[in-house]
């Protein structure tokens, strides 16, 4: 029974570690993205306005280092007692999240893996039911949970985590994430992203027409439409899916000229050169501590004949802001807000194009420098896709993080291992000492024994000896005296 116990608490345990440490890392890699959502959450609920953004973005990077740790603490089965209640706690709150969104669908994806993969809100719900169960069995057994590092040393394991993740994050934020899950990565063609494939699935819709006649009000399908009755008037439709196709990864890429009303986005992607965009969601809200730096990327622009354009979903009046404090020459034309968050995760941030490719992408705090942009692009580094470094990164995690912390492991068990043979021998030590004392203490007891005996011996021959004698001495006193009369 207790091996099976064991056996069920440790799976329960692994899908709980494997799914919190992989949550929290590709949240924690991408705060701004984390943010995002929890402006979804909070916009849903009528509160975003209630919170500020510094406060969202605080929110986004602590509850992806709660996530990623409390996946680590119970890896390594540190605090077992109250990390399962902790964990438990975490798990119920976000199965009833994932109820609302179920029942609600006020959000469509609730990103509780971030970019990296995407569930509906039933497969999350399910998820999180699977998950809390699991929970529940370390609740119930948590010290079946077979312990990595001895109590000792949890500190430095838990205390090392925590700012591992703090300082994943925190260099996301400063630059780019580390790895880049979304659409719009480094090598993408934009234009084959948007393509779907030949024979691909479709997406059906039913469009409902609502129209009225003689004030009465009713709605209408395709089928069923009254054309050829005038007297019932339009008044509004509206488009439901009911039964979902292949969406190409990315599907709401589109650039026009507010000015003009032109569509861009062919005139781009399909340029056969390099284009520079400068992203900015929204241009109000955008850093301008490094102003100059795209000033200059500008400058070097205009003189190589290289397009370069402001992209924003932000009003006229807040560009014209932006050009009064930054002095900026370029035009700016518009794109949706949600798309260009999810080009890059930067305000402002740079992305180069070649035909239509996404050939780098920078954050504005780690721009090309005007000594770098010394040639044309097609000489440069930055001109030319940079080649793949996810095992690079990878290795850098590893060493960085996973590496200490196998050290930590291998050097707790050793010391433990020293602890319990040096205990070990201690006990050998002190139970020989204590058979010596005990034999010792017998050796006594037996020489006082014997002595006893010896002593009562002594006594049974004294008191014999003086009885002998005093039986000598009566036998004397009865004996008659000699005659002398007689002799």
């Amino acid at each position: 029974m207790r091996n099976t116990k064991l056996i069920i608490v440790n799976i329960a345990r692994a899908i709980l570690a494997i799914t919190f440490i992989f949550s929290g890392f590709v949240k924690a890699i991408d705060p701004l993205g984390s943010q995002y959502k929890i402006k979804e959450y909070l916009e849903a609920v009528h509160m975003s306005s209630y919170i500020p953004e510094w406060t969202q973005l605080l929110l986004s990077i602590g509850l992806s280092a709660i996530e990623f740790t409390l996946g680590i603490l119970l890896l390594l089965a540190i605090q077992r007692r109250k990390v399962s209640k902790l964990v438990v706690a975490f798990t119920a709150i976000m199965t009833l999240i994932t109820l609302w969104l179920t029942i609600s669908n006020p959000i469509q994806d609730c990103g509780c893996f971030g970019d990296a993969l995407k569930l509906t809100n039933a497969q999350t719900f399910s998820k999180n039911i699977v998950l809390l169960l699991a929970a529940l069995v370390l609740v119930k057994w948590p010290l079946y949970q077979a312990r990595f590092i001895s109590k000792t040393n949890q500190w430095i394991a838990s205390n090392f985590t925590i700012i591992f993740i703090i300082v994943a994050s925190t260099l996301s934020l400063y630059y780019l994430p580390i790895f880049d899950f979304r659409p719009y990565f480094v090598g993408q063609n934009i234009k084959k992203g948007m393509e779907i494939p030949k024979g691909a699935k479709q997406t059906k819709f039913k469009t409902t027409f609502i129209c009225e006649k003689n004030g009465v009000t009713k709605e209408f399908d395709e089928h069923n439409y009254p054309y050829n009755d005038t007297t019932w008037v339009f008044k509004d439709s509206h488009q439901e899916v009911i039964e979902k196709g292949y969406e190409p990864p990315i599907h709401d890429f589109a650039i026009t000229n507010d000015a003009t009303g032109e569509d861009l986005t062919d005139s781009i992607l399909q340029h056969n050169g390099y284009i520079f965009l400068l992203i900015s969601p929204f241009i109000d809200q955008a850093d301008d501590t490094n102003f100059g730096d795209i000033d200059a990327i500008y400058e070097y622009a205009k003189e190589n004949h290289y397009p370069f354009m402001g992209v924003t979903a932000s009003t006229e009046k807040s560009i014209k802001h932006w050009r009064n404090i930054t002095g900026a020459e370029y035009p700016f034309y518009t794109a949706d807000g949600t798309t260009l968050k999810t080009i890059i995760r930067s305000n402002p941030g740079l992305v180069l194009l070649y035909k239509g490719t996404i050939i780098n992408k920078w954050s504005h705090n780690d721009l090309p420098q005007a000594s770098q942009l010394n040639a044309p692009l097609n000489l440069l580094t930055i001109g030319h896709e940079p080649e793949s470094n996810i095992w690079e990164k990878i290795v850098l995690i590893l060493l960085g993080y996973v590496l200490p912390l196998i050290l930590l492991i291998i050097a707790d068990r050793f010391w433990a291992w020293s602890v319990w043979v040096r205990k070990k021998e201690e006990w050998i030590k002190q139970k020989e000492q204590w058979l010596i004392k005990q034999e010792r203490e017998q050796a006594e007891k037996m020489f006082l024994q014997a002595e006893k005996a010896m002593g009562n011996a002594g006594k049974a021959v004294s008191q014999a000896s003086k009885s002998v004698v005093d039986r000598l001495k009566k036998e004397k006193g009865n004996t008659p005296p000699n005659d002398k009369s007689n002799v």
